[in-house]
This record gives C-alpha cells, structure tokens and sequence, in this order.
C-alpha cells in the first residue's frame, strides 16, 4: 500500500475496487477504519457498490467501516479497544465493537457520538 519501494523507486501502491473484487481473502474480519469506508454509490440493477461490498465479495464474511468522516485521534482510541477486546478478553468482533462503543460513551473525552457512533 504505498507508492515508494524499498529501494526508494515509484510503484503502484494503490489498492482500487476492481482490485480487491478480484481478491481471493477469507478474512474473518476487515476493518477499514478510514473516514466514510461505508460509504458506496447506489447503482441501477447492481444496488450500494462500495469498497464494503468489495472486501465481501472477495470472502470476508464481516466489515468494520464508517459512515462519516471520523477524528483520527477518537478513532486510534476506539480501534485500540476495539483490537484489545478481541484479544484479550475474546470477544466477538461484534460484542467488542460494542463494548468499546459504550466504553466511549462512558469517558469524559471521547462521550459524543461524533466520535464512535460512525462505525458499524
């Protein structure tokens, strides 16, 4: 995923939908912890095609994303208890989600939806 090589050259770092389309990945979980991931265009006769439904297509049976643009320090927050609940305390990544969500809601700094809510 980045442009520059590891000896310092231009090369295609791009990851693009037909690309990931035309993955083969059985992951159990893809986060794409980005700003707007969700998010797709609604396509005559295909319905939302998006990036979301990319990663499905090539196999992975479940997608964290966002539905706005998200703060990148309230996100590095919430991934970070997000990935700790799943690996500590061996959560689902659906309980984990939650349980970091309200964790969230709790604290004094990061409450407001505008920090969490976005990701589903």
């Amino acid at each position: 995923f980045s442009l520059i090589d590891e000896g310092g050259n231009w090369q295609n770092g791009y990851l693009r939908l037909n690309d990931i389309f035309n993955l083969n990945l059985p992951a159990e979980l893809v986060v794409l912890s980005a700003c707007q991931t969700a998010l797709g265009r609604d396509l005559k006769g295909e319905g939302m095609v998006g990036i979301t439904r990319g990663f499905m297509y090539a196999g992975s049976p479940r997608l964290v994303a966002s539905l706005w643009f998200v703060d990148d320090l309230g996100t590095s927050v919430l991934m970070s208890k997000f990935y700790q609940k799943i690996l500590s305390e061996n959560l689902s990544p659906v309980e984990a989600m939650r349980s970091a969500q309200l964790e969230m809601l709790a604290s004094s700094e990061y409450n407001s939806p505008y920090y969490w809510a976005g990701f589903t």
